[in-house]
């Protein structure tokens, strides 16, 4: 059995436990069943090295590309708020597996671009915590998912307005580590512990994506940043996963306490980035 196949088996077995194909609900719910959603699977698969003319691939970024709406923005489910987090979510699965010229990425990244918070970054409209200052500031999680959807598309990634301040509100949060945005978002023991896939703000996540932008690299903010991600690795350089979602224990790649191969290899285009490198 190739490597990482009996993993690739145990996402695909499980299309259709939220009642429909695809690992989507009857009525085209593809958010729904975290961690084995449309989106959340998608993801993986991509890790694994599943491509995206894979029958199971191709189904599930149909059911995508069906919630993306004219104006840019991606509505998850029939009746789903139109969040920016949510649009980023869906985008940079498609991203992921090759569609950023496609018409509706593009209509997306140009909604995005247009939809950023005057604090750098982007918000969810969503006051789940109340009304205090903190909740007026752009979420971080969110801006972490928009820019996983900029990295791809490299005119984007040097000499844009908004994406530097997006870049510069991340840098701000790991020097504040406060609660921020509607959600919020904070930077404690939790973030702190390494996490792979990256389905949540985490560490691991936050580094690997700045990583592909000239003005985080050059940071001290992001320099300590990575240097936390460093000190966590074996003695062998590779990343230990030290919080995988409760629900993928079953799954090899990212088993609890083992050095996974995959998210090394992430690490590795860390490093690839820093150095100059395309990344991917």
């Amino acid at each position: 059995m190739p490597e990482n196949e009996s993993d690739v088996q145990a996402i695909l077995a499980r299309r259709r436990d939220n009642g429909a194909d695809y690992w989507a609900t009857p009525d085209g719910r593809c958010y729904v069943g975290n961690p084995f959603s449309t989106l959340a699977c998608l993801g993986m698969l991509h890790e694994l090295g599943v491509p995206a003319d894979h029958e199971a691939v191709a189904g599930g970024l149909e059911i995508v590309l069906g919630a993306c709406r004219e104006d840019g923005r991606i509505r998850l489910a029939p009746r789903a708020p139109l969040y920016p987090c949510y649009t980023a979510e869906a985008a940079r699965v498609m991203c992921r597996f090759g569609m950023m010229r496609h018409a509706a990425v593009q209509r997306t990244m140009a909604y995005l671009m247009g939809a950023a918070h005057d604090t750098g970054g982007w918000r969810c409209n969503f006051t789940r915590f109340g009304r205090g200052a903190e909740t007026e500031c752009a979420n971080p999680g969110a801006t972490l998912n928009v820019l996983d959807v900029v990295r791809h598309v490299p005119a984007y990634r040097r000499g844009n307005e908004v994406v530097g301040r997006a870049v510069e509100s991340l840098l701000d949060h790991w020097e504040s580590r406060l609660p921020a945005g509607p959600c919020h978002w904070g930077i404690g023991s939790r973030f702190l512990k390494v996490e792979y896939p990256f389905l949540r703000y985490n560490l691991f996540f936050y580094v690997y994506v700045l990583s592909f932008f000239e003005r985080a690299r050059g940071d001290a903010r992001f320099g300590s940043a990575l240097a936390t991600l460093e000190a966590r690795l074996d003695g062998q350089g590779r990343v230990v996963v030290e919080r995988p979602h409760r629900d993928l224990k079953g799954l090899a790649f990212c088993a609890r306490g083992r050095p996974s191969g995959l998210a090394t290899r992430r690490y590795r285009e860390i490093r690839r980035n820093l150095a100059g490198g395309r990344g991917c």
